[in-house]
């Protein structure tokens, strides 16, 4: 039997209502596709990091450069994201990452007394790590984020300089080098 005629024994109200579904499927199954950025796993710190990180989360902003915070799931207070695509994502407490040598001053930048480890994410954006402070900050600034891919350091330092001690209760050493 050719399938036309499979088509015409089905009653009228299934004929009708059979292509808006087939189209409203499509269009589901493509919003899920294209839902924007991927989840975000939060790190799993130490206590006295997850201390750190859970002030830091209350005193982040709630834009960064026109931004409005809008989290990754699952939501945790490790981590942090701004605007939509390309999004800025902060994770608190994560493990030492290896482009941060023995000096990390000299690979990233001072930040409103704020030290900054640098490393490339290989897709054209940046990685930026806290350094000498007692959590472990990253921030990602995807490629085309921003004019300049370390805009968004300067809307976060502040909260981190309240949240974060730096080690040993100084001031970040590459700062105070650098001031000088």
């Amino acid at each position: 039997m050719p399938p036309r005629d499979l088509l015409t024994r089905l009653p009228a109200p299934v004929r009708w209502l059979a292509p808006p579904a087939a189209l409203l499927g499509c269009t589901a199954w493509l919003l899920t596709a294209w839902s924007g950025e991927p989840d975000v796993a939060p790190p799993t710190p130490t206590a006295e990091v997850a201390r750190y990180c859970a002030a830091l989360d209350a005193k982040l902003p709630g834009t960064v450069l026109g931004h409005d915070r809008q989290d990754p799931s699952p939501a945790s207070p490790y981590t942090a994201a701004w605007a939509s695509s390309p999004r800025t994502v902060l994770s608190c407490g994560v493990e030492r990452p290896g482009y941060l040598d023995d000096d990390p001053n000299r690979q990233g930048p001072c930040v409103n007394e704020v030290a900054w480890g640098m490393g490339e994410d290989g897709s054209g954006g940046y990685l930026f790590v806290t350094a000498l402070r007692k959590a472990y900050v990253e921030v990602h600034v995807p490629a085309g984020a921003y004019p300049n891919y370390a805009d968004p350091l300067s809307s976060l330092t502040d909260a981190i300089r309240s949240a974060v001690p730096t080690i040993g209760g100084t001031a970040d050493s590459g700062c105070l080098e650098n001031a000088s």
